[in-house]
């Protein structure tokens, strides 16, 4: 491992953690996440503060709305 890692120019640490990722994606380790799995937990999170943005703009809308209607100009 260590006289690849030389070769390719990296940290031994980086190709094992290289190979363990690679385990995991073809099914070989259960002790995490595969990379498919990280990249749709990456996008939901980021779909869920879109989501929280919308909702809150809207609460906001409705409130703005509301109160011109209480308050006619």
């Amino acid at each position: 491992m260590a006289q690849i890692a030389g070769d390719l120019g990296i940290s031994e640490s980086c190709l094992r953690n290289w190979v363990a990722q690679g385990d995991r994606d073809e099914g070989r380790r259960g002790d995490g996440l595969a990379t498919a799995e990280r990249d749709e937990l990456v996008r939901l999170r980021r779909e869920l503060r879109v989501a929280k943005l919308e909702v809150e703009i809207l609460k906001r809308a409705a409130a703005y709305f509301a109160a011109e209607n209480i308050n006619p100009k």
